[in-house]
């Protein structure tokens, strides 16, 4: 990773918002609107946006409709995708032929950033008791996380090969409050899943940056050290709803995935 000089301002640039009508993408789209100079927001379904921003359908296995969506982009958010556990063959042509659509688009439209996001799955089979940093090899917890560990591989070879600046957000467990225990150590709050993202989008100059995307907990696993080179500094911590958290008292063993990790998990979800 390597980055330099001052944040990079968006009012004057125009965004796209891929998976623009899914639960984080609709909350990034009605917090940028108004603070980019254009903003697109693109999903399989119609997504609803506010007054002045731009709503485009779009698939992302279709590439040249990707590449139509990026022309004359500064930047393009990549939500779009599967997001949990599903066949292998669905996720493979969605999640990493769609990203390989997104960064090809970029790389030809000339697109500065790209942010992508992946998730903490792509590290869910390491154990509770050890802490994790991005720099530190892949362990997915399923199917879901290897994808988004080959999405994380395609950003950086598009950041080495072709000199496109890509930061890859691993996402925690995105609640309005954590609902267990696992998520006393994984929550991401809505408003620390926002100062991420615009974190990543106007980071100083990144060949290629990966970071995780999750509250400042105090029960954490995650390194937050990169994050917080980027300019992501979370607000909020999962302690404060400890008390209404079944089982708070107790520690949390196994694999940081929990039940994400189980073989029952990916196996129910392939087709046979």
């Amino acid at each position: 990773m390597e980055h330099t000089g001052e944040p990079m301002e968006l009012r004057d640039q125009t965004w796209v918002v891929t998976g623009a009508a899914g639960t984080i993408g609709a909350r990034l789209v009605d917090d940028l609107a108004g603070a980019v100079g254009r903003l697109v927001a693109t999903d399989i379904h119609p997504p609803a946006v506010p007054d002045g921003v731009e709503s485009v359908v779009a698939d992302l296995r279709d590439q040249e409709a990707v590449a139509a969506l990026l022309a004359g982009a500064y930047g393009v958010v990549h939500l779009g995708g599967i997001a949990d556990e599903a066949d292998l063959h669905d996720l493979a042509e969605v999640n990493v032929v769609g990203t390989y659509h997104v960064l090809e688009g970029a790389r030809r439209a000339g697109v500065r950033r790209v942010v992508y996001a992946s998730s903490n799955r792509a590290t869910g089979c390491y154990p509770c008791d050890v802490p994790v940093h991005p720099s530190m090899p892949p362990r997915p917890d399923g199917v879901y996380g290897a994808m988004k560990v080959a999405g994380e591989a395609l950003c950086q070879l598009y950041a080495d090969k072709f000199g496109l600046s890509a930061v890859a957000v691993r996402i925690g467990s995105y609640e309005e409050r954590p609902a267990d225990l696992r998520q006393l150590s994984t929550w991401l709050s809505p408003a620390d899943c926002l100062r991420a993202f615009r974190a990543a989008m106007s980071a100083p100059a990144v060949g290629y940056a990966c970071f995780y995307a999750v509250s400042a907990n105090t029960r954490g696993w995650w390194s937050l050290e990169p994050g917080t080179a980027l300019g992501f500094v979370p607000q909020d911590d999962a302690e404060q709803f400890a008390a209404t958290v079944p089982d708070a008292g107790e520690t949390m063993r196994g694999p940081q995935g929990g039940d994400f990790a189980t073989p029952e998990y990916t196996l129910s979800r392939q087709r046979h």
